[in-house]
């Protein structure tokens, strides 16, 4: 941080620590930190401050964004952490009724294609990484999200009984079955190292979520789409939609639910308009 107020940064803190309370992940609570930290230097630099923070100085902000020329996403996000800030403070109200462009919501969901999905193990196996390849199977045959693998124990981890256990804190444990594939390159890579991490980096160290996401991008892919690839085939396979939710640790089944519109297109939902309105002989 430049240049803040005493009163402003260990407000920023506060802010942090009970993000990290509200079960954020460490890449979040670094993020939110930081766009704060962005947003009290120019409120300093107007004579303001976070610590005295008026509904005027958030909107301000927002035509200061649009006069920078952020796009509509950006902006969206950027006063998503001012929202949150304003509920820690206990002020939602600061943040209601603001003048803001809205932002056109994409509905679709990014999955990767089966020829797209033979292309990628193809390309991870040909560079020959032991610990990559079990990446990516994890990722793509269990749904776990990046902060869940990079969490993952060796206790997490039970070959016989093929199971991958996620834990979280002040949340029921939840239980993922493990494919044969996966099942496989896990045992060959643990047997590689001793280490309590499950994935680690070239220096022994628990491996961050960045690094997984620099090394994705190198096969054109990111770990949210491998988590929707894995979502949209069990629901193209008929599993049920709430097994689904509980595999994929969604919190509220209308997320699951998405899945199911992908499903559905143009030609199915014309199939299913004839069928249903067939005149019987």
């Amino acid at each position: 941080m430049k240049k803040n107020s005493s009163e402003a940064i260990p407000l920023i803190l506060d802010f942090c620590i009970w993000l990290e309370e509200q079960k954020k992940s460490p890449n979040t609570v670094k993020t939110y930190g930081r766009e704060l930290e962005k947003y009290q230097e120019w409120l300093q630099e107007k004579g303001s401050g976070i610590e005295q923070l008026q509904k005027s100085d958030i909107q301000s902000y927002i035509y200061y964004l649009e006069e920078q020329q952020k796009s509509v996403t950006t902006i969206d996000k950027t006063i998503g952490v001012i929202r949150t800030f304003a509920k820690f403070l206990k002020r939602p109200e600061l943040t209601f009724a603001l003048d803001m462009k809205p932002v056109e919501k994409n509905n679709e969901i990014e999955t990767l294609s089966a020829k797209e999905y033979t292309q990628l193990f193809k390309s991870v196996q040909a560079d020959g990484d032991l610990r990559n390849i079990t990446i990516v199977y994890v990722l793509l045959h269990t749904g776990v999200r990046i902060s869940e693998l990079c969490n993952l124990n060796r206790s997490d981890i039970d070959i016989e009984k093929h199971e991958l256990r996620i834990r979280k804190m002040n949340e029921e444990d939840r239980i993922v079955p493990l494919s044969e594939e996966a099942r496989k390159y896990l045992e060959l890579y643990l047997e590689s190292h001793s280490h309590e991490a499950v994935f680690i980096s070239n220096v022994g160290e628990r491996l961050t979520e960045r690094a997984v996401q620099y090394m994705l991008k190198k096969y054109d892919v990111n770990p949210q789409k491998l988590r929707h690839t894995f979502c949209q085939r069990l629901i193209d396979n008929h599993v049920d939609i709430e097994t689904v939710s509980r595999l994929a640790g969604h919190r509220d089944i209308n997320v699951t639910k998405k899945y199911v519109k992908a499903q559905m297109n143009k030609h199915k939902i014309e199939n299913a308009i004839n069928d249903a309105f067939k005149m019987t002989k």
